[in-house]
This record gives C-alpha cells, sequence and structure tokens, in this order.
C-alpha cells in the first residue's frame, strides 16, 4: 500500500533491516522533504493566533470534497473527543473518527501539514512538528519491516474537526494514530486545553529519512533518566511506588480516573537543581506546542511545581521493560512507560501520555 506522508509529500518507498536497538534504520524514500512554506501557509501569513489557525482549517476544509469534508468536520460531541487511542486503526478495532491521511491528494495533505505546523513548536529537532514527522516516519518503518503496511503507515493517521473552526465558538482539532494523539480544544476565541496528549513511537531507535534523522521519544527518555539519577537514596526511596507498571495508567478510556491522593516525592522538597530537571522534563510535552500556546501552560505548571509530585516504578533509567515515572501536580499529569516490543524481539518502546487534570478536552 502507498500512502503520502507529512515528512515528503509524495508516494513513500520504505526499506531497512534491523538490527538492534541502537541502530540507526535508514529508509529509503523517494520525495525530498518540503518546506513549510506551502500555499495554503501563504495565503494565511498575515493574520496570527486563533485566526491564522481557523484560516489554515478552512484553507485545508477548501480542498477536500464534499465526502471528505463530511468525515473530517464534524459536530463537537465529548463522544467523539474521547476517541483516540495508541493502538493504530484497523478494521477488528475501529477507533478514530475524521478523514484518512492516506485518502489524501498531495494537495490536500499539504493543506493539512500547514495546518498542523501551525499549532506546533518547528525546527526544534525531535520537538513539536518535528516529532510528529519522526512518529510517521516510525510508523512507515515499522510497516515495512513487519510487512503490516495496511496496519502501520503514515497514512494510517486521522484528523478532525470537532465543531467548526472558529474564533468565537467551541471546537477541537484532533489527530491521531499509532502511538500519536493530539487534541486542542478552543472556546471563546482562547485555547482551552491541549490534553490528552498521547506519545510514543516505535522502534525506539533512530530512523534516518532523505538525510534527517528522527528519534522523537528520545529526549523525552532522557530527562526522566537525568531526573530520576539525580535524586539521593532517600529521595529515590521516597519516589519509589510499591506497584509495578506494565503500561500508562490514564491511557485511552481512562478519562477524569486520576488517583485520589498523589504518591512519590513532593518537588517542593527539592533542591532547586533537581526541581529544574523535573520542570524541564515537563517542557518537553508542553513545549511541542507553538510557543503562544505554550506560554500559558507552562506559567501555571511552573507556578505549581513545589506542590507536584514524582513516582516510578523500575530501574529509574526508563531503558528497561516496565520502566515508569510519573509526574502529578495540581494540573499536569505526565507519565512514561517502557513497553516490550512484541514485534522487535528484544526492545523496549515509550508509551507516554500527557493530561491535565482541569483542561482535558478543554474542561468539557
Amino acid at each position: 500500500m502507498k500512502f503520502f506522508t507529512f515528512y515528503g509529500i509524495g508516494l513513500c518507498i520504505l526499506s531497512a533491516l534491523l538490527v538492534d536497538q541502537q541502530q540507526t534504520h535508514t529508509p529509503s524514500v523517494s520525495p525530498v522533504f518540503n518546506s513549510l512554506s506551502t500555499q495554503s501557509n501563504a495565503d494565511c501569513a498575515s493574520v496570527k493566533g486563533l485566526e491564522k489557525i481557523v484560516c489554515l482549517a478552512d484553507a485545508f476544509n477548501a480542498t477536500l470534497t464534499s465526502e471528505q469534508r463530511a468525515m473530517l468536520q464534524l459536530t463537537y460531541s465529548k463522544a467523539d473527543a474521547t476517541k483516540w487511542s495508541n493502538f493504530p486503526e484497523f478494521s477488528a478495532r475501529p477507533r478514530r473518527v475524521g478523514i484518512q491521511l492516506g485518502t489524501l491528494n498531495a494537495a490536500q495533505l499539504t493543506a493539512a501539514k500547514a495546518l498542523m505546523a501551525a499549532v506546533m513548536a518547528q525546527n526544534v529537532p525531535n520537538e513539536g512538528f518535528d516529532e510528529l514527522e519522526g512518529n510517521l516516519a516510525a510508523d512507515d518503518y515499522f510497516g515495512k519491516t513487519t510487512g503490516k503496511t495496511g496496519t502501520f503507515s503514515s497514512g494510517n493517521y486521522y484528523m478532525a474537526f470537532l465543531g467548526t473552526p472558529s474564533t468565537t465558538g467551541l471546537w477541537e482539532l484532533q489527530f491521531g494514530g499509532h502511538h500519536y494523539a493530539f487534541a486542542n480544544t478552543y472556546n471563546g476565541g482562547n485555547v482551552a486545553g491541549v490534553t490528552p496528549s498521547f506519545r510514543g513511537v516505535e522502534p525506539m531507535s533512530a530512523v534516518t529519512v532523505n538525510g534527517h534523522t528522527y528519534q522523537p521519544v528520545a529526549q523525552e527518555q532522557q530527562a526522566f533518566g537525568t531526573m530520576l539519577g539525580s535524586l539521593s537514596s532517600n529521595e529515590q526511596a521516597a519516589a519509589r511506588l510499591s506497584s509495578s507498571f506494565s503500561d500508562v495508567v490514564l491511557g485511552p478510556d481512562r478519562d477524569g480516573q486520576f488517583p485520589s491522593k498523589k504518591l512519590g516525592l513532593k518537588v517542593g522538597d527539592l533542591p532547586a537543581a533537581r526541581q529544574k530537571l523535573v520542570l524541564n522534563a515537563i517542557k518537553l510535552y508542553v513545549n511541542d506546542l507553538d510557543p503562544a500556546t505554550a506560554a500559558p501552560v507552562l506559567a501555571n505548571y511552573t507556578a505549581e511545581l513545589a506542590d507536584t509530585y514524582i513516582a516510578y516504578a523500575g530501574s529509574g533509567s526508563m531503558s528497561q521493560q516496565n520502566d515508569y515515572v510519573r509526574i502529578d501536580g495540581p494540573g499536569v499529569w505526565i507519565e512514561y512507560s517502557a513497553q516490550p516490543s512484541r514485534d522487535f524481539p528484544g526492545t523496549v518502546h515509550p508509551h507516554s501520555v500527557w493530561r491535565d487534570h482541569r483542561t482535558d478536552y478543554g474542561g468539557n
């Protein structure tokens, strides 16, 4: 099966051979990387903020047929907002709403790409839009290597508008697929919420496409390992959870099920240098967003840092099976779990979720 991709507007042909988890895999891909300066982006260049996002959403919508538009544009409902997953979409487990990337032509995908680039950080290696492209590249590699291209592919990701994009009403920009979920909710001209947000990748090892190397969740793994490794033996004991964890707790279908009691080590009890390491890990999630959206979210989490808790299970390196860490604050909730791989034996890959106690789904 052939699909158009975000990281190269054109038909994608991937080939590589997995040797070990540390190897950089180098697929062969026919198209070159495209500039973010698309025509759709140029048409909306004179406006900023939410007005620009709405302009780009309308520009993408305008490229679609009426049948495609009916798949993309839906009435807002909480039921549809919760239709995300870390699993890929396949017929035995239909999950998502929206339009599938693999059904778009090059012009349509270019317009979709311009929209997603506008709501994410740009030009930051393995963060923001580059992280999204890395996830898609890894899934193409996954599908080609395992022979499961009908399930694991950059074409098997979905975008939906829940509610009509506007600078006044309630609507959500939803994007997701295997190991990825993005949900920006807007209401009354403001960003009402930016979670739930799921990040993962398989394989964890680097994938190189047209000379661009992606390892989209490596910085998060390293940040958590550094954070936990900085703790004294007494602090590690206080942060260690009594249970083991084989996955994240608040993944899909676990909305609102935050633990009633915060566990682990209170960040306010740490020296300033170690508190900074906790904040550094949080930033790797929040700063995936465009700077204007990220700034107030990060300001809130920073103000609440002293009342935030960290906890972990496993080795603390975040590189071994069932390694687990969480950050739980008045607002922020982030989990990272190291999963065993069925398709790449002897390796692990990350599942990670960012939620917010107050503003998941824009507080709806």
